[in-house]
């Protein structure tokens, strides 16, 4: 950088320049924000009655590309305090060493990047306060005009770890590991640089340390070991709560040995293990279903690695047996924690008590609740207001929910969210948005789950446009929608025929890198079908085989109904033949789609040969099948061969209904004098006197 005199018409490059504190800090900190390409620009002083010219110079140098976007987030410079006399002890350090002469215009040299790193050492040398060096490094990338180097980034994350500022340098950080894309060579390098920056060992060690777990955040596990061992050959491994963070990211992905491995290396290089390290694999031998191991390793651990077990230990296997059903087993290992020289806490008999209620034995948790003499909690209210939500008791739910205030507790978001999920099930939306609102003022913040649950029940009762601006809302607010919630919203666009706006959501989705599952398929398939695109629909599903994928019963139920009710049954004979060879059995829904088609084309004949064929596969038909075929039979006038139908639903143990009726009502209309309506009445009763009794 190089600042002229004829450019600064002042006498002193920083006594004019910023002639106040607050002229400075106004300049110093709104120029990164409104500076898109940084030109001659003109700033008048708020403060002054002067006005103050900037220029800068362009060097080819090794800053990398030019741009003046902050590379380190919007909100990188909020909240950061600047002091007072931050622009004195600036100028009093610059001058100091000889940046600056006391009447000098402008700086006596040209700034380049080297430069910029030692006036940053040397602020930093003289005041220990990282915070001003970071002002004068976010400063001069400006007048520079060129982003930083990696390597004058990772002197300044040094500074920042010595003077305490680490969640700045996490910033810096994670922006350096998002920059690489994942490639392995980048992050190498900015390992070196990193290396050949650092001034102290111990600042060194940190900032490599975060390095690893900046990219274990950002689900980058192979870059990460490698990292981890480039490190050891520096003579420095991660620290432990890093070792920790990274094996629990190697044992998410399934990679049981690699994870072994890693904890040999993590012991030769002197990092010993504890306890949270062991319920790692206890956690991943649990999830597998080899609990005998995982309780082997438990209650191994003080033989074989000399650590004595902990309760956590102990609450972590408690938990994963109660998830996979085993509430004995539970049970009895809280029961004899003591033989281990453990005592229960409210968090391993909640666990039990949770496994209970989610199980349909809420008789069971209270026995417990009382055995232990436990005070309820948020988490045990949690686990009995799921259990009755789930039931669809929400009156008595409402009393529980209104007993935790009693107690002095305050419901947590899990509790709110369970209530608007019982609310949801049941269709009463009013009053889920009621709970959402005394959820949000009670300072709550709802969860992604929250969201997911209003937007289905938006969408599943019609109100598709609460359900929008939910999901803009919830994006809003910082939460990343997943599979589960573009489908419902998806599902909102489908019944509303909105198919254009089904496939701006399914774009969207796969933008944000979120994966269509089964379930989006089957949406978009049923909402093509539904507004008469039948051959579209069948060409996804086509696409979904081709891929090597397999397509739901529901997908072929909706193309199979489409084509029926097109009367096309070459397709639908093809789709039945995949179905058959894909091995996806048909259930009842698909054969009324079929039976739907047969009939609506008034060929009973093939109707009642499938219809035969299915009772000798043994399905078992419904009200619903039963109708459709009585429907065709009256519809050709054949109202003999439709009361034995009815008949056969009678003896099966289903009882005719409404739509049962209107089809003999249509059937019997001019077959007699008799009242079409009161002969249907009276034929129905006479059949099931008759077939009831039998």
């Amino acid at each position: 950088m190089w600042v002229s005199s004829s450019i600064i018409k002042s006498s002193g490059f920083f006594t004019h320049l910023f002639p106040r504190t607050k002229a400075f800090r106004y300049i110093w900190f709104r120029t990164f924000f409104l500076l898109d390409h940084y030109n001659p620009t003109r700033l008048q002083s708020s403060s002054a009655n002067t006005t103050t010219h900037f220029a800068s110079r362009h060097y080819a140098s090794n800053t990398g590309v030019c741009s003046s976007t902050n590379p380190f987030g919007e909100d990188f410079d909020k909240n950061i305090e600047v002091p007072d006399t931050c622009v004195d002890t600036v100028r009093s350090v610059l001058i100091k060493h000889g940046w600056i002469h006391r009447f000098d215009s402008g700086f006596s040299i040209d700034l380049d990047e080297y430069k910029v790193t030692r006036i940053l050492d040397d602020l930093f040398k003289e005041t220990k306060d990282a915070s001003i060096a970071l002002y004068f490094f976010r400063w001069s990338e400006l007048w520079i005009g060129a982003r930083h180097s990696t390597r004058s980034i990772c002197r300044m994350i040094h500074i920042l770890v010595s003077g305490n500022m680490n969640h700045r340098a996490v910033d810096m950080l994670l922006h350096l590991v998002k920059r690489s894309n994942g490639e392995e060579r980048s992050l190498s390098l900015v390992m070196n640089d990193l290396f050949e920056t650092h001034g102290d060992r111990r600042v060194l060690e940190t900032v490599l340390s975060t390095l690893v777990d900046c990219c274990v955040k950002e689900r980058k596990i192979d870059i990460a070991m490698k990292l981890s061992y480039k490190m050891d050959k520096l003579g420095i491994f991660p620290s432990r709560g890093v070792c920790i963070s990274l094996l629990k990211e190697i044992l998410r992905i399934h990679r049981l040995e690699v994870a072994r491995e890693f904890v040999e290396h993590m012991i030769s290089r002197g990092r010993h293990l504890n306890a949270a390290v062991i319920s790692l694999f206890i956690s991943k031998h649990c999830s597998d279903g080899c609990f005998d191991k995982a309780w082997e390793l438990l209650t191994g651990m003080k033989h074989q690695y000399g650590i004595r077990p902990d309760i956590v230990a102990f609450t972590i296997f408690i938990h994963r047996l109660c998830k996979g059903g085993f509430l004995k087993e539970a049970t009895s290992v809280l029961f004899n924690l003591n033989l281990f020289g453990i005592s229960q806490d409210s968090v391993s008999v909640s666990c039990v008590i949770d496994g209970f209620c989610k199980a349909g034995k809420p008789e069971e948790a209270v026995k417990l609740i009382h055995y232990f003499r436990l005070r309820p909690n948020i988490f045990v209210y949690s686990s009995f207001l799921s259990k009755i939500c789930t039931e669809g008791d929400m009156l008595k739910a409402s009393t529980v929910f209104q007993e935790i205030f009693e107690l002095g507790l305050f419901p947590d978001c899990v509790c709110y969210t369970t209530m608007i999920g019982g609310y949801c099930k049941l269709g009463k939306i009013n009053e889920a948005f009621r709970y959402f609102g005394a959820m949000l003022k009670s300072g709550n913040s709802p969860s992604l789950a929250t969201y997911t649950l209003l937007i289905g029940a938006c969408s599943k009762f019609g109100n598709v446009r609460d359900a929008e601006a939910l999901f803009w809302n919830m994006k809003v607010a910082g939460l990343l929608p997943d599979v589960v919630t573009y489908n419902n919203l998806m599902s909102g666009y489908g019944k509303t025929h909105q198919l254009n706006k089904v496939f701006e959501l399914l774009d969207g989705m796969r933008s944000a890198g979120v994966s269509p599952d089964v379930a989006t398929y089957n949406i978009l398939i049923h909402s093509m079908v539904v507004r008469g695109y039948v051959d579209e629909a069948n060409g996804i599903v086509n696409e979904i085989i081709r891929r090597g994928f397999v397509p739901s019963v529901l997908a072929f139920t909706d193309v199979i109904g489409g084509f029926s009710k097109k009367g096309d049954f070459q397709e639908v004979f093809l789709l039945w033949h995949y179905m058959a060879d894909l091995r996806v059995q048909p259930d009842v829904v698909t054969c009324s789609a079929l039976l739907h088609g047969y009939c609506r084309a008034q060929r009973m004949g093939d109707a009642m040969v499938l219809f035969n064929k299915l009772l000798d596969a043994g399905l078992k038909p419904d009200v619903v099948l039963y109708n459709t075929l009585i429907h065709g039979y009256c519809s050709v006038g054949d109202v003999e061969k439709a009361c034995e139908l009815i008949g056969m639903m009678v003896k099966r143990g289903m009882v005719p209904n409404k739509s049962t009726y209107i089809a003999l009502v249509v059937g019997l209309e001019g077959k007699s004098d008799v009242n079409s309506e009161k002969h249907a009445s009276m034929l129905l009763q006479e059949i099931f006197v008759a077939n009831s009794a039998k």
